[in-house]
């Protein structure tokens, strides 16, 4: 079978072998030079690094949790643990600092990250803070001679501007694809918790999760995250994040380890014909405010139900998922400006961003161990003696929690031997902890002890 494809490939390359008349010419017949992008890439493709991750993973087999199997064939209860590897890509935007941009799913849960050059250097990688809801992570390295990408401005790119997809797909090193936007704003896919994705049919393949998306003047427009592959192969419907919002998250990320987005209590719908026409107003595009919360920055900034949103910051908003963009910008201790209309009357508020009150978090932004669960505050005086405690609402399978043994409904009444009665005192209890997370719970009637590693 090695040989099989021997004579097409000789066939191939006599065909090549013709004629020097007969190949591509230097030049145009004006003496001007073929146009290529070879000049770009060659600035813009140090910047792009390879990620390989190491990841210890505990491996169940369930024999062996039948504690008579144990038993009968003599077999030790000790936990079996294997070392799984995986790839991506990465952008270096701050070579002075030895900061890189990758997607979160790259190194999420892994125990060792090594970034290798274009030079072929490899070196060892921290993760400074990830933020899942937008699927990005930035990484540090030891600031080298390295190269680094310049953003562009996102919000300037246009349907059919030429970009060029830059990753290590299947672990092949420096792959370069081109092609044009396809679309901008995309949402409602499904795969982040905020979508406002530039769509791209530059091929995007496996492995080129983290990688750059330039445009012909070798600028940052967006970092590559995700394909549509209904038949599992690349079809040229790939996604990427915009740089500005990525330029936003990656402060957050190295200013604070995490993204601190604000309170804002407030739900928004379309606006769509027939409200507008219930509402009195010509303008058909914009977002309906339908609720305020209480003690939100809406509230404080005096929004109320019927008003439509026009406008953040700088930006139109036209749809919900515009809105949403936004929304994951705003971060705690900012002072957004928002356009509305109400009663047939253009206004404009400020909206005063301040830290969501700990009632119902993502677990991650308490511990890493703790990522795809859901928390909030739990009060129930018939069924727990203290009437308090933390409520697990969520928990992803194949997490860290999970497998630990972590189950929605569960309610935290401990961490740590400290009682817990809130998740401010659970985010206490969790900053003093140690290699380790024990957990009291609370289920289906009995208390149980659980330890997250």
């Amino acid at each position: 079978m090695r040989n099989a494809f021997g004579p097409l490939i000789i066939l191939l390359a006599l065909m090549g072998a013709t004629p020097a008349t007969a190949a591509l010419p230097s030049t145009l017949p004006g003496g001007e030079a073929l146009p290529s992008l070879a000049p770009m890439l060659e600035g813009v493709t140090p910047a792009v690094v390879n990620i390989a991750t190491y990841t210890t993973v505990q491996v169940r087999n369930p024999l062996l949790e039948d504690p008579f199997f144990r038993r009968f064939f003599n077999v030790p209860d000790r936990e079996r643990l294997r070392r799984t590897q995986s790839a991506g890509s990465g952008v270096v935007v701050d070579a002075r600092g030895g900061y890189i941009v990758t997607n979160h799913h790259v190194v999420e849960r892994a125990d060792e990250i090594n970034v290798t050059l274009a030079d072929g250097r490899t070196l060892k990688a921290t993760l400074v803070g990830s933020d899942p809801r937008v699927d990005l992570a930035v990484l540090k390295v030891t600031p080298d001679a390295l190269v680094e990408i310049t953003f562009t401005d996102s919000a300037a790119l246009r349907v059919g501007d030429f970009v060029v997809a830059i990753g290590n797909p299947f672990g092949l090193n420096q792959t370069v694809t081109s092609g044009i936007i396809s679309a901008l704003g995309r949402s409602g896919l499904g795969i982040e918790g905020y979508e406002d994705f530039i769509q791209t049919d530059a091929s995007i393949n496996p492995g080129n999760s983290g990688g750059a998306l330039v445009d012909l003047s070798g600028r940052l427009v967006g970092i590559n995250t995700a394909i549509l592959a209904p038949a599992g192969g690349n079809v040229g419907i790939g996604f990427a994040i915009p740089a500005n919002m990525v330029q936003a998250i990656m402060g957050e990320l190295i200013k604070h380890g995490e993204v601190r987005r604000g309170f804002l209590g407030l739900a928004v719908q379309g606006l769509n014909p027939d409200l507008a026409e219930a509402f009195g107003v010509e303008n058909r595009e914009g977002v309906v405010v339908v609720e305020v919360q209480a003690d939100g920055a809406a509230a404080k900034a005096g929004l109320r139900p019927g008003d439509i949103i026009t406008r953040v910051e700088d930006r139109p908003i036209r749809r919900v998922t515009e809105f949403d963009g936004q929304a994951a910008l705003m971060f705690v201790g900012e002072r957004v400006p928002v356009e509305i209309l109400r009663d047939g009357r253009v206004r404009r508020v400020t909206l005063d961003i301040r830290d969501e009150p700990l009632e119902k978090i993502q677990g991650e932004r308490l511990d890493r161990r703790l990522l795809g669960t859901t928390l909030q505050n739990f009060r129930n005086d018939t069924e727990v003696s203290d009437d308090a405690g933390v409520l697990v609402t969520e928990v992803a399978e194949g997490s860290v929690a999970w497998d630990f043994g972590l189950r929605p409904g569960d309610i935290v009444v401990a961490c740590n031997r400290r009682g817990v009665r809130n998740l401010e005192q659970l985010q206490s209890a969790v900053e003093r902890s140690g290699d380790q997370l024990l957990l009291r719970v609370y289920r289906a009637g009995q208390y149980g002890y659980i330890v997250i590693r």
